[in-house]
């Protein structure tokens, strides 16, 4: 696979997207029932609640740590591309959430504020700190272009509301790839200090990536509705390589760590983006305004 390949689809389509990519909705005005086409009441099962709460958390969390950079990215416009890429994960976790949640009788909030560090889901890659721009571009490249694979696949889930829910995210997903590429090659191709932040961060998020791929036993009760993760690898090393090569960057060859967020063992960081993310809610119970 080539950079050019890689990036073909979004020229087809024009280069100017914009507000076009996102539809420039807020999150009170998505309809989530259109969201879950084809699951409306259909309750998800023990086990396809815990699959989409791997799916849920991991863009939950995603979503609130690129939020962080609302008013602190390095140029104006990275303050609302960023915000807008939050506002779409945002969007797959409610919908994600919200269908985990058909199996014991929780909603969104429930699950996304009244939860404790080992109840949650997500891969260690994500609970990664943002550092600096770099080590943000870093994760967010590694993060879209697996979660890009991962929808693709997911689109010929035989369960029909991951399945759905997957066709709309990755249609937002594929500008968040494109974001991260371009990212990576304009802070790699910089200056000596920006291409400096670059290769030190692809080595400081590295070492989380094997996490995403590995398969654990419960892939194995849901076969046709999972995707099982080691077969997304192929396509992910693929687009990695592509714009690594771009970029005159290496890829790490250290080793991966032994990350445990599928089964509640989390990165130190997740307790302290839980207490930010779940303080009002907990503070204010019930409250609405």
């Amino acid at each position: 696979m080539t950079l050019r390949q890689i990036q073909e689809p979004d020229v087809a389509r024009g280069a100017g997207r914009g507000a076009e990519a996102h539809g420039e909705v807020t999150v009170e005005q998505v309809e989530l029932s259109a969201e879950l086409a084809g699951g409306e009441g259909r309750a998800a099962t023990a086990e396809v609640a815990e699959y989409a709460l791997w799916l849920g958390d991991d863009a939950l969390i995603l979503a609130q740590q690129l939020g962080a950079w609302i008013a602190r990215a390095p140029e104006l416009e990275e303050d609302v591309a960023l915000a807008n890429i939050a506002l779409d994960l945002l969007g797959h976790a409610r919908s994600f959430l919200r269908y985990a949640g058909t199996y014991d009788d929780r909603t969104e909030d429930d699950l996304a504020y009244g939860r404790s560090e080992p109840e949650f889901r997500c891969a260690w890659l994500f609970e990664q700190p943002n550092g600096d721009f770099a080590q943000t571009i870093a994760r967010q490249l590694a993060a879209s272009v697996y979660l890009f694979a991962l929808y693709t696949a997911l689109q010929e889930s035989s369960d029909e509301t991951l399945a759905a829910i997957a066709a709309k995210a990755v249609k937002e997903v594929e500008y968040h790839r494109d974001h991260a590429v371009q990212w990576t090659l304009r802070l790699a191709g910089g200056t000596d200090e920006s291409r400096r932040r670059m290769i030190r961060a692809v080595g400081d998020v590295w070492p989380y990536v094997g996490e995403l791929f590995r398969d654990e036993p419960i892939i194995d009760r849901l076969e046709g509705v999972a995707v099982r993760p080691s077969t997304l690898q192929p396509a992910f090393d693929a687009v990695i390589a592509a714009v690594f090569a771009e970029a005159e960057l290496a890829v790490p060859s250290g080793p991966m760590s032994s990350a445990g967020g599928r089964r509640g063992t989390h990165f130190p960081t997740l307790g302290y983006l839980l207490a930010e993310l779940q303080v009002l809610a907990r503070e204010h119970p019930g409250a609405t305004w």
